[in-house]
């Protein structure tokens, strides 16, 4: 898979590249950028699950050097190293040892997903999803040695438009 031949769309509506699955076991997977490959970056020490579908948008570039990272709600896990076409709802403000590391929150597009077709906003989602992801970025790192993990809150989806948008315009 060349990245570079994919679509980004627009800050409201862009494609998502999975690298791990909703459900799945403590793996960090990531995308080898260079060769469009998914490889194991680690087993997470935690025994913890990921609460959505992780993945990030192609040719843009956040705050800490990699491609935008989101986190995608939908309502079964979507394969790892699939293409999916998203909306934000916000996005949660975090900080790990290597900086500042921006997540943002979406959803599957209306034509996507009809499930979500209602929801305009992070606060149309259970409370119970956002704080289970919420809690698994708190905690994911804790038993790794050297690496820790700060939140500072979550934000509406103006703030993750322009998270993305910065990101698309960092990459250029």
């Amino acid at each position: 898979m060349n990245l570079k031949n994919i679509e980004i769309g627009s800050a409201e509506e862009f494609n998502v590249i999975i690298e791990i699955p909703a459900g799945a076991a403590p793996v960090k997977y990531e995308m080898n950028k260079e060769a469009g490959v998914l490889f194991v970056d680690r087993f997470v020490s935690t025994a913890m699950s990921y609460p959505a579908n992780y993945g990030f948008i192609p040719n843009t570039l956040s705050e800490d050097g990699d491609p935008a990272d989101v986190v995608v709600i939908t309502p079964y896990p979507v394969a790892h190293g699939s293409m999916i076409k998203c909306r934000p709802l916000g996005v949660l403000r975090m900080e790990d040892e290597s900086g500042v590391d921006a997540k943002i929150i979406a959803i599957p597009t209306k034509k996507v997903c009809a499930m979500y077709a209602e929801v305009e906003k992070i606060e149309d989602l259970p409370e119970l999803q956002i704080q289970q992801i919420v809690h698994f970025f708190e905690n994911y790192k804790k038993l790794e040695k050297g690496k820790w993990v700060k939140l500072s809150g979550i934000e509406d989806a103006k703030a993750a438009i322009k998270e993305v948008q910065d990101s698309i315009d960092r990459y250029k």
